[in-house]
């Protein structure tokens, strides 16, 4: 389970949820954030490290992740070792246009945003610690590259990324960058869909966590509730603990069609509203699974 740490309220949600020190030498990045990454830099053991986290995760997906970013994964061929950049641009930009950019580590709203409206995804450049391999509190490039990058090749996907960075400024100008980070975090994160087989993880959170990648999927703890775009930017997320609710899309192309709008009017409106906590259920859900989760 990845949690991450707080810089301030941000639709980054990474950015939203905990207090630490950034791990990031954040000293030598540019205006945009960005840095050269280091990759002569790693160590041996570094590699190895990435080598371990990658065959773990790869053994466990079939069954579990969404046939779209097992594509994605093999195109980009990174089993060897912590991966070049470079090397998965030049599958990212023949696919969809999109490109990976080197950062420290959390950076804020403003380059974020614009990274995400421009196909530029920020990827933190250092791997974990060998005693932080199930237990990270801020992503790390095996976070960024192996649960995100996938999915960039995916252009239905690639686009609603694109989508969601331009909308970054608006929610800024209304005061709502705490609901477009539970659009983040419930769909980029911790995102399920259906597929004729059942349903299978997307979200990034899952994807790069063994345990809750099983989770998402088998367990009957949580809620599972059909995507609606007001109900998820509603909902309280956890961040130090498995989800309560994950929400199900019925395609990419479905969440693009829901979320390709101006989320403006929505905004103002919903700010009237209490939030739904991470456990409830509504009457008006459209549930897949109720859970046996409660509190």
């Amino acid at each position: 389970m990845t949690q991450a740490p707080q810089i301030n309220p941000s639709a980054n949600p990474f950015e939203a949820n905990t207090s630490h020190a950034l791990r990031g030498n954040y000293a030598a990045a540019r205006a945009d954030y960005t840095v050269a990454q280091p990759f002569d830099d790693y160590a041996e053991e570094e590699h190895a490290r990435w080598r371990f986290l990658y065959d773990r995760q790869r053994a466990l997906l079939p069954g579990y992740a969404a046939p779209e970013y097992l594509a994605g994964l093999e195109a980009l061929n990174a089993a060897d070792g912590i991966p070049r950049l470079e090397d998965a641009n030049e599958v990212l930009r023949a696919a969809t246009g999109w490109e990976l950019v080197a950062v420290p580590g959390l950076i804020p709203d403003g380059p974020f945003f614009d990274h995400l409206a421009n196909r530029r995804f920020p990827v933190a450049h250092w791997i974990r610690r060998a005693d932080e391999m199930d237990y990270l509190v801020e992503p790390d490039i095996f976070h960024d590259f192996f649960g995100h990058v996938p999915l960039l090749s995916n252009p239905t996907f690639a686009a609603y990324m694109e989508k969601y960075g331009r909308g970054g400024p608006k929610a800024i100008q209304h005061g709502a960058t705490k609901m477009l980070a539970r659009l983040y975090w419930y769909i980029v994160e911790f995102g399920l869909i259906e597929t004729p087989k059942g349903l299978r993880a997307f979200g990034a959170g899952m994807l790069s966590s063994q345990d809750e990648t099983i989770y998402s999927v088998e367990s009957a703890k949580p809620h599972r509730v059909r995507f609606e775009l007001e109900r998820v930017l509603r909902t309280e997320y956890m961040v130090d603990d498995f989800q309560k609710t994950y929400f199900v899309v019925d395609s990419f192309e479905r969440l693009f069609e829901e979320c390709d709008r101006d989320f403006a009017d929505i905004y103002d409106r919903l700010q009237e509203l209490p939030s739904i906590k991470a456990d409830e259920v509504l009457d008006t859900d459209d549930i897949v699974n109720r859970g046996t989760v409660t509190g």
